[in-house]
């Protein structure tokens, strides 16, 4: 089975929802599963409704009508029977969430969240799949929450493997074409769980895994793996093919390309991982797969905007000693402040960080108590595989550079834009 992974960018209005078929159709579709995102925006869309419904209830309705409007214009686009049955299924569900919403008990954030956002796959899914039958692409409708089982840690669910490979195995079977929702599983009560923002590719990877699949192709808007984001670089290159170790560098460093957790289920498996473009279905894009050389060979750059470099000193020029470092980190820990640099000295540390939840305010009294706290704020950090001389100048030419870090293959650059 070939497991193929859309994402909302390539499902997000009619036009889109057609050139999907028209992938379909030109790479071919039997003996397949399509797993797909919530379309477009909906994701944002339906955390305002989670948002309105613990912030500002009197903005609630309107936040569920917004998403309700979306996808009703692009029903009355793709389905020209205004009686058709989907019109039904999908009123249902949004029925089913204003259901939840006024009888849930629960004030934990995270349980709601998950209940409301998972319904973007849903119905995205579920209008798929009407359509390509209407299409005369038979397929069958699969809910992923009833195959990929999970804990109860809410938005970001750890998957209980035994469980879910038994699920997969036992439901998909057949040379036939399934379809079903990236991003979301369920508790051992049902409830639904996501797997962590852009988990749709994670998805494609549990049942790839689950399947023994023969391939993973991630559609996308791009042509497959970029040496650097065009946002910021200009020229940038295709990487042809790379390594499963390389795109794992490249997912640790930040490269947004590839989900970190993708990887790891595929080279268990040695399943290979295509990345496409939905727009020129036929070009080859990128394939990674088992000790493939990165070609062409070339550095890579990788950014991470709005970070925070943080110098901690001793205030007596004593060492600062293991467990003092222990304590550091696990203060970062608490407040999900993320490392990705590290630079030691005899009497000091620098850590460039990522504060995503701005929680380093709620440490920093406790720091400077004990050291000397010196930061700079809104810094950004580039990471270069492969670097040469040239790729260095590239980034640090006519920039003020805070910090940089060199290894056997990557550089480091921490930068005051």
């Amino acid at each position: 089975m070939k497991v193929f992974k859309f994402g909302g960018a390539s499902i997000k209005d009619p036009q889109a929802i057609r050139n999907v078929l028209h992938v379909l159709k030109t790479v071919g579709f039997n003996n397949s599963l399509i797993i797909a995102s919530a379309m477009g925006k909906t994701t944002n869309a339906l955390e305002d409704v989670v948002n309105a419904y613990f912030k500002k209830p009197e903005e609630l309705k309107n936040a569920l009508q917004i998403v309700s409007d979306y996808h009703l214009e692009i029903l009355n686009e793709l389905f020209e029977n205004k009686s058709h049955l989907v019109f039904d299924k999908v009123r249902v569900l949004f029925v089913e969430m204003e259901f939840f919403l006024s009888t849930n008990k629960s004030p934990n954030y995270n349980f709601v969240y998950d209940q409301i956002v998972s319904y973007g796959e849903i119905i995205s899914t579920t209008i798929l799949s009407y359509f390509f039958n209407d299409q005369s692409i038979e397929n069958i409708w699969i809910d992923a929450r009833n195959l990929i089982k999970t804990d109860t840690t809410y938005r970001d669910g750890l998957v209980d493997w035994k469980a879910t490979e038994q699920n997969i195995t036992n439901q998909l079977q057949g040379k036939k074409l399934y379809v079903t929702q990236g991003f979301i599983g369920s508790d051992p009560n049902h409830f639904s769980v996501t797997l962590g923002r852009e988990g749709s590719d994670y998805s494609a990877a549990i049942f790839a895994y689950c399947l023994n699949a023969e391939s993973v192709t991630i559609w996308k808007d791009v042509p497959g793996v970029l040496n650097a984001d065009p946002r910021y670089f200009e020229d940038t290159v295709l990487l042809n093919q790379i390594s499963y170790h390389e795109a794992i560098e490249l997912a640790f460093y930040g490269a947004s390309v590839i989900h970190p957790k993708t990887l790891q289920p595929l080279q268990r498996k040695e399943i290979p991982l295509f990345v496409k473009s939905f727009v020129n279905p036929t070009l080859p894009g990128t394939s990674v797969s088992k000790g493939a050389d990165l070609e062409p060979h070339t550095a890579c750059f990788i950014v991470k905007k709005n970070q925070l470099l943080i110098s901690i000193a001793s205030k007596d020029f004593s060492f600062i000693m293991e467990h003092q470092v222990s304590d550091i980190f696990k203060l970062f820990a608490d407040q999900h402040i993320k490392v990705n640099v590290i630079q030691n000295a005899a009497i000091s540390f620098t850590v460039c960080v990522e504060d995503k939840f701005g929680n380093f305010e709620h440490i920093l009294e406790d720091l400077d108590n004990n050291f000397k706290i010196t930061y700079n704020e809104n810094v950004s950090l580039y990471t270069i595989r492969h670097f040469t001389p040239e790729a260095a100048e590239k980034v640090i030419a006519n920039k003020a550079v805070l910090l940089q870090q060199i290894n056997r293959e990557t550089m480091q650059i921490v930068i005051k834009e």
